[in-house]
């Protein structure tokens, strides 16, 4: 009210800031990504000039690193679960030690192998920044929260890479492979210090499903879980899709000095999109803002121009941000909290295997056709995936509800909790219930009373009351 008197009405933005904890969390881990996101540049920069080898030698480097990080990031946020973060990335500060000391003075077949190390122990910045959001950001505000924090990931992924090529080209490859190594290792130790927090002050009960003690294994096995961790693979296929698509387009135009400033037009689309998503109240389903992200994209295959290009490029960037941080919100709602950092690694292994298959699959496309159809291709492949998610959480909820219900079984949720019903319905999470959640914890479901139990709990209270004679005619249960 005050705010409002003076004439400034806070954005969710401030208010988000705010917040204990969250300002620092988002500068530690704008600076701890920065490596990550350098990396594959200098990596495939050492390996042709320094190493002498071509692309494609170049190319099983970065490809060893991506299946390290995508078989431990699961892994890793296992460990951050059980153990907590400092006991969890300590190992990882060590390894990462070793192997980028060694890195620049390594031969190409030892690389190749010490590139799957370091991406197995990767620190684990994304997931644990995310992890951390759901802890320190009541419910009410993590859309803001994980659109701030994909706006950041798109400003590291826009500077980093430009700082590596600098390194490498007007100094070295090993001195830019020694500042990935000291800026990794530094990131992990940067980490471990801030200690961000990654489970709630109240320990929090996993949730119980028809009464079974691995209830929380089931429901991290529904198919609301399956099907927006493969929202997170159809993503993954259109970004890089499009990526690669938008080098051919440019490099067929003669005009391949002009890919940096257009990559980053596209990032500074997916800035506003993100800003202007985690400003709003209500959202769509995170299926359909990936659908969206594939529509989007169609526009490029047909622009006649590099400028007409641009413009289709900018608008091909604005729901990415969405798209992505409403993955991460959804996907931290859906699990309890004692599992989040494993289904967290989760999503950034489903990321990787979008790249893997979108970036081969759309350059042999574009070799046998155009540039324009890699951009049909990724949005193709992408949206097809978002609407099967769609029709696949349709059928579910249909079935779920057509099943009768016996009158002593548990309720039963078409999906679950709330937040699963977000999935498909593309619900609020700005108002009314989740602003009276505790941060960083699932609803529970109130299960009924089971008939038998009823009836015990009243034969028990007759029995007291009229002594020791429980053949009394005694009344069942009214219903």
């Amino acid at each position: 009210m005050r705010e409002t008197i003076v004439g400034m009405p806070r954005t969710p933005y401030a208010a988000l800031l705010r917040l204990p904890g969250v300002a620092r969390l988002f500068v530690v881990s704008f600076v701890a990504r920065i490596p990550a996101a350098m990396v594959g540049v200098v990596l495939t920069l050492h390996v042709v000039t320094s190493l002498d080898r071509g692309y494609a030698q170049a190319g099983v480097v970065a490809g060893a690193a991506t299946v390290g990080m995508a078989l431990g990031a699961p892994w890793r946020g296992r460990l951050v679960d059980r153990f907590g973060l400092r006991r969890a990335i300590a190992p990882s500060v060590l390894v990462e030690s070793a192997v980028w000391v060694c890195a620049p003075r390594l031969s190409y077949e030892l690389l190749i192998g010490a590139a799957f190390v370091a991406g197995l122990f990767l620190v684990p910045v994304f997931s644990v920044t995310r992890q951390s959001l759901s802890v320190l950001v009541p419910l009410a505000q993590q859309r803001a929260a994980f659109a701030l924090d994909s706006v950041a990931v798109e400003l590291t992924f826009m500077l980093s890479p430009v700082i590596g090529v600098v390194l490498a080209t007007q100094v070295s490859t090993v001195a830019a492979l020694t500042v990935v190594g000291v800026a990794t290792v530094a990131a992990g130790v940067l980490l471990w210090w801030a200690n961000p927090p990654t489970r709630s002050a109240a320990p929090v009960a996993p949730l119980e499903t028809d009464g079974a003690p691995d209830g929380t294994a089931r429901r991290l096995l529904g198919p609301a879980l399956v099907v927006v961790l493969l929202a997170a693979v159809a993503a993954a296929f259109v970004l890089v899709g499009t990526d690669v698509a938008l080098v051919a387009s440019l490099n067929d135009a003669g005009r391949a000095g002009d890919v940096g400033w257009m990559i980053a037009l596209w990032a500074g689309g997916s800035v506003v999109g993100g800003l202007v998503h985690g400003a709003r109240h209500r959202s769509p389903s995170p299926l359909v803002l990936v659908a969206l992200l594939a529509l989007a994209t169609v526009p490029a295959a047909f622009a006649p121009g590099p400028y007409r290009l641009a413009v289709a490029v900018f608008v091909a960037g604005l729901p990415c941000a969405p798209a992505l941080s409403s993955i991460n919100a959804t996907l931290v709602r859906l699990v309890p909290e004692q599992r989040r950092g494993e289904v967290m690694g989760w999503s950034g292994t489903m990321g990787t295997v979008g790249n893997a298959l979108g970036a081969p699959l759309c350059g042999f496309v574009i070799d046998r056709s155009s540039p324009g159809a890699g951009f049909l291709t990724a949005a193709c492949v992408g949206g097809g995936i978002a609407v099967a998610g769609l029709v696949v959480l349709a059928l579910t909820r249909h079935s779920a509800a057509g099943v009768p219900v016996a009158a002593d079984a548990p309720a039963p949720e078409a999906l679950g909790t709330p937040a699963e019903r977000e999935v498909s319905a593309g619900t609020a999470s700005g108002a009314g219930d989740d602003e009276r959640a505790e941060p960083g914890r699932l609803a529970e479901v109130p299960q009924p009373r089971r008939s038998s139990e009823r009836l015990g709990h009243t034969v028990r209270r007759r029995v007291r009351r009229v002594g020791r004679r429980p053949s009394a005619g005694v009344r069942p249960p009214s219903p």
